[in-house]
C-alpha cells in the first residue's frame, strides 16, 4: 500500500500478553472493525516460521479492511509474509539498509527519541517515525520518557510524520494536543480492553480530536 500520514491516526500494536478469551486474530479483527487505520504484529519471542505464519494471517485479515500491516524490528519476516512494512527501533537494523533492499511502497517506521535521531531517520528513508515513551508505559516500563516539550520539538524537527506511543489510552490522548503529531500508537487501551471494538472507536474518536488536518 502506499503510505500516507492519515494511515497513523490510530495505530494498534498487537501484544499476545492479552490473549487468552480471545485469539490474537479475533483481537486484531475486534480492532479493525473499531476503526484501526493500521497495525503493527509485535512477537518478540515467537520463532521465524511460526512468526512468518502468524504474519501472512494477520496481513490477510487487515488487508480485508483495507488496513496495511506493519512487522515490528523484524525485516525477514515482513519481506517473507508480504507485509506492507517494518518498524525498526534504534537498535535493529539501519533504515538506510533496509531502503536498499525494499520496493518503493515499502513502509519503513523508525523510533527516535531525539531530534538527532529523527533527521538521521528521515534521511536514511523512514517514511514515518514513532515518538516515545511520552507517558509511562505498562508494556514498557523501562521506556525513556519524553516530555511533551521533547515531543513537539522532535515532530517539529522533520518533515516525516509522527506517531506518538507509549501509555496512550482514553484519558490521557489529550494532552497530546498541539504536538502535531498524526496519530497515536495504542497497545493496551486496545488490546487490554474488555470490548475491543468499542474501546477502539471511542479511542478513534478522541485522537481525531487532537491531530491537526
Amino acid at each position: 500500500m502506499t503510505f500516507n500520514k492519515k494511515m497513523l491516526l490510530l495505530y494498534a500494536v498487537t501484544d499476545s500478553a492479552w490473549v487468552g478469551k480471545q485469539t490474537l486474530l479475533e483481537q486484531i479483527e475486534d480492532a479493525l472493525k473499531g476503526g484501526v487505520t493500521i497495525v503493527q504484529l509485535r512477537e518478540k519471542k515467537m520463532d521465524h516460521d511460526s512468526f512468518v505464519k502468524e504474519a501472512v494471517q494477520v496481513r490477510d485479515l487487515c488487508h480485508k479492511y483495507h488496513v496495511p500491516l506493519i512487522i515490528n524490528d523484524n525485516v525477514e519476516v515482513a519481506l517473507k509474509s508480504g507485509a506492507d512494512g517494518v518498524h525498526v527501533g534504534i537498535e535493529d537494523a539501519p533504515v538506510a539498509e533496509i531502503r536498499k533492499r525494499v520496493s518503493a511502497d515499502f513502509i519503513i517506521g523508525a523510533t527516535c527519541k531525539t531530534v538527532e535521531q529523527a533527521k538521521t531517520a528521515e534521511a536514511a528513508g523512514a517514511d514515518y517515525m514513532g515518538v516515545g515513551a511520552v507517558f509511562p508505559s505498562p508494556t514498557k516500563t523501562n521506556a525513556i520518557r519524553i516530555t511533551n516539550e521533547q515531543l513537539r520539538e522532535i515532530v517539529s524537527s522533520v518533515s516525516i510524520p509522527a506517531v506518538a506511543i507509549g501509555g496512550i489510552n482514553y484519558d490521557n490522548i489529550c494532552e497530546l494536543k498541539g504536538s502535531s503529531v498524526s496519530g497515536a500508537a495504542v497497545v493496551s487501551a486496545i488490546f487490554g480492553a474488555e470490548d475491543i471494538e468499542k474501546a477502539t472507536a471511542l479511542l478513534k474518536e478522541r485522537i481525531k480530536t487532537i491531530v491537526e488536518e
